[in-house]
């Protein structure tokens, strides 16, 4: 899957995102480790890559505002839990493909993850 990765995501993360096959590109790679986050899902939805953060703030912009996106993966996560976190975020990534994720936000968190449909009315 083609990735955008959020300056808070852990270093440890986007390895392992690569490890298992992805193209991922980090926001600070990209000159963007300080953008706003409107500006990041500009990028996500220009290049075509699923964004994923551990900023919650992401929700409200696309469920309060209604700011497009092309799938959004929020991680819940903190170095205790970073472990679990991974293991279901390789199962999302397993179960679901990117055609798919792009219509939605999904929540990954210790044992389960959740997703829910992006909204494409204008």
């Amino acid at each position: 899957m083609k990735i955008l990765t959020d300056q808070d995501i852990y270093r440890l993360t986007v390895e392992k995102l690569k490890q298992w096959g992805h193209d991922v590109i980090t926001a600070k790679e990209l000159g963007m480790h300080k953008s706003s986050d409107e500006d990041l899902l500009k990028t996500s939805r220009k290049t075509g890559r699923l964004l994923i953060t551990r900023d919650k703030d992401f929700g409200s912009l696309i469920f309060l505002r209604t700011q497009e996106s092309v799938g959004v993966i929020l991680l819940r996560m903190v170095p205790k839990t970073i472990d679990k976190v991974h293991n279901e975020l390789y199962r999302l990534l397993q179960e679901q493909t990117q055609d798919i994720l792009k219509n939605f936000f999904c929540v990954v968190e210790p044992k389960r993850y959740r997703m829910r449909r992006l909204s494409r009315e204008k």
